[in-house]
């Protein structure tokens, strides 16, 4: 059950991201959608859709990988009681 949540919150922003890279190829076709008004304001959209699910999935992976130890020393974090001493 736990995969299964796991999956449609991971689903959810890679749509979001396949939607966002949707609206730019559009935009360098001369394809403009009903709800914007200029191409340009389409491919800006798109672009930060774009961006928001890939930052949301890339944070996800960099989540786990920290929690299962598989990351590289400079993306652990510090442990505060470490720093305090």
């Amino acid at each position: 059950m736990n995969r299964i949540v796991a999956l449609v919150i991971l689903l959810i922003p890679g749509i979001i991201a396949a939607i966002g890279v949707k609206l730019m190829r559009d935009m360098v076709f001369n394809i403009l959608h009903n709800p914007f008004p200029f191409l340009w304001l389409q491919f800006l959209i798109g672009l930060l859709m774009f961006l928001a699910g890939l930052w949301f999935i890339a944070g996800f992976i960099l989540h786990r990988d920290r929690k299962r130890n598989k990351v590289q020393p400079r993306f652990q974090t510090e442990n505060k009681e470490e720093n305090m001493k």
